[in-house]
């Protein structure tokens, strides 16, 4: 399984940061008729933008057309397990695209409206998020 991560990064560790604020960017459709919007700030790993893409696809029965809008650029560290406080900052363990309410994460074309619906309401049920189906 190939997930989405960069080939290459400034820094290898970055700082956790603040996701306050609404999505000025991205927040409307641009390639697609459809869409699946975040209404709520978070992070989303690669693995559960990998998970709701192939549940999208599975249902299309790869049918139609998916854009991926976001991408898992920040690097988030773990400690292994049963490993003593301190000792500076941890591994890289995976990558997460920072999600702000508004913003659009996946869209969907050639398919009926009934079908995008559906596979949203798939790829919703594998993201962390609250979202919402948008259309044109």
């Amino acid at each position: 399984m190939a997930l989405l991560q960069p080939k290459r990064t400034k820094h290898r560790k970055t700082f956790r940061g603040k996701r306050g604020g609404v999505a000025t960017r991205g927040n409307s459709l641009s390639f697609g008729t459809f869409g699946l919007k975040s209404m709520e700030a978070g992070w989303i790993t690669a693995r559960q933008l990998e998970a709701a893409r192939r549940a999208m696809a599975h249902f299309t029965q790869r049918g139609g057309r998916i854009w991926i809008k976001i991408f898992p650029d920040k690097p988030i560290t773990k400690h292994p397990a049963e490993s003593r406080m301190g000792s500076g900052k941890g591994d890289v363990e995976g990558y997460v695209a920072v999600v702000k309410p508004g913003q659009l994460i996946f869209e969907m074309g050639a398919v009926e409206k009934i079908t995008a619906a559906e596979a949203f309401r798939l790829a919703a049920h594998k993201l962390p998020l609250g979202t919402k189906f948008v259309e044109k």
